[in-house]
């Protein structure tokens, strides 16, 4: 109680000399990565990661000058140890910038012991970390993890050697996977009390199937490099929450969207905001093996819709503002072989997404990315190759086509 009493004065005693309060900060999401059980083709085996330094390279949207680092063991089935921890500035490759190194502390201790299904969040360090900046985060392992916790669709490489060595300048002739492991996030302190972030959940489009690997050339990457060039979005964090091969009704390559919203949406550090798209894979995966009868079509289609309104109910409910994109043309697809019925649900789907009244607000990605000429396929300079992705042309396309208003 007196020290209560002792610090209410020292607080009243402070303003009335004029002294003003400390500035208030927030703590905002600038990077993060869905996770998921990796399909086996994409899992380490046992023995590369014991005794095992990973050290994984991540953009930041928005910048701070303290952080904290999330690590991962939503699909574990047992305890995770991490014995040594450090975040820097990436350099180039396996390399760090001199003299950036920070070890990270968990509860003020070096090593952490997360529980299955959880993650755990690193205490505040302090790094200079400007923003669109690469930062370098090195985990030391010394037993593999019982059930890997990962996000395959990394478009990054990382880098592994055995020992300790997550504090080393360099990794001496480290292994090389295009993956990232245990790692979930980075917020950082904002000096901006209306500092806030968008989640953009999705599929393998969201997630960068198609962009440049280490090219940081996926349409929610170059969001954020629009926000960061005009002030009053610089305070606005972006957090890609795609995950190739995702649906909204079912588990694919991750769980599905509706599964998953609380951790990566409701959850992230300082959103304010989540753009949706997200169904292209379950309007595919109903014919890819077999025609189906009118009635699965309809059905499917007021499952989807559900989908899109449990979401924004979800979203409103935390604060949320909830932004509809209308799904892409994949009529050259040689993988979902779309035909004239898959694509009257497609149609569907994106007339209710437009409709006003239902999403807060509409990015019509669909009629961006169509072929005038064919608009059930998508634009030759927009497409990958595959009639399904866009390319990196397609990706800039995508982003420079979202109103910065919609973040104001």
């Amino acid at each position: 109680m007196e020290l209560v009493r002792t610090v209410a004065i020292g607080l009243a005693s402070a303003l009335l000399l004029g002294a003003s309060p400390a500035p208030r900060t927030v703590w905002l999401g600038s990077w993060a990565a869905s996770q998921q059980t990796p399909e086996p083709n994409n899992a380490l085996p046992d023995a590369d990661l014991s005794d095992a330094t990973l050290r994984q390279v991540v953009r930041l949207s928005t910048g701070g000058r303290h952080l904290r680092v999330l690590v991962s063991n939503a699909f574990g089935t047992a305890p995770l140890r991490v014995d040594a921890a450090h975040v820097a500035r990436a350099g180039s490759g396996a390399r760090i910038v001199p003299g950036s190194d920070r070890a990270l502390t968990f509860d003020g201790a070096a090593t952490v012991v997360i529980p299955a299904g959880a993650g755990y969040w690193s205490d505040p360090v302090a790094l200079d970390a400007p923003a669109l900046a690469s930062v370098a985060v090195s985990l030391y392992l010394p037993t593999a993890p019982k059930g890997q916790t990962s996000h395959p669709g990394s478009r990054a490489t990382s880098y592994l050697v055995h020992g300790n060595h997550a504090g080393d300048p360099a990794l001496r002739d480290p292994q090389t996977v295009d993956h990232w492991f245990q790692l979930a996030g980075i917020a950082v302190e904002s000096p901006d009390a209306g500092a806030r972030a968008v989640v953009t959940l999705g599929d393998s489009i969201t997630d960068g199937h198609g962009a440049t690997t280490n090219g940081n050339d996926r349409w929610p990457d170059l969001l954020a490099n629009r926000l960061q060039a005009v002030a009053g979005t610089r305070p606005v964090g972006v957090l890609n929450h795609g995950i190739g091969g995702n649906r909204l009704l079912s588990d694919g390559l991750g769980p599905n969207a509706l599964a998953r919203f609380d951790r990566d949406v409701v959850a992230q550090p300082g959103v304010r905001y989540v753009i949706v798209l997200e169904g292209i894979n379950d309007l595919g995966t109903l014919t890819r093996d077999a025609p189906v009868t009118p009635e699965a079509h309809a059905a499917l289609v007021a499952r989807m819709i559900g989908s899109y309104r449990q979401i924004v109910a979800r979203a409103h409910a935390a604060g949320i503002k909830a932004y509809g994109a209308t799904i892409l043309p994949d009529g050259g697809s040689s993988y979902y072989h779309p035909d004239a019925r898959n694509e009257a649900d497609r149609a569907a789907v994106n007339a209710w997404v437009r409709t006003p009244g239902h999403f807060d607000a509409v990015i019509d990605f669909d009629a961006l990315m169509r072929d005038p000429a064919a608009p059930t396929r998508l634009r030759k300079a927009y497409d990958s190759g595959d009639g399904l992705h866009p390319s990196p042309l397609g990706y800039r396309a995508m982003a420079d086509a979202i109103p910065l208003a919609l973040f104001r």
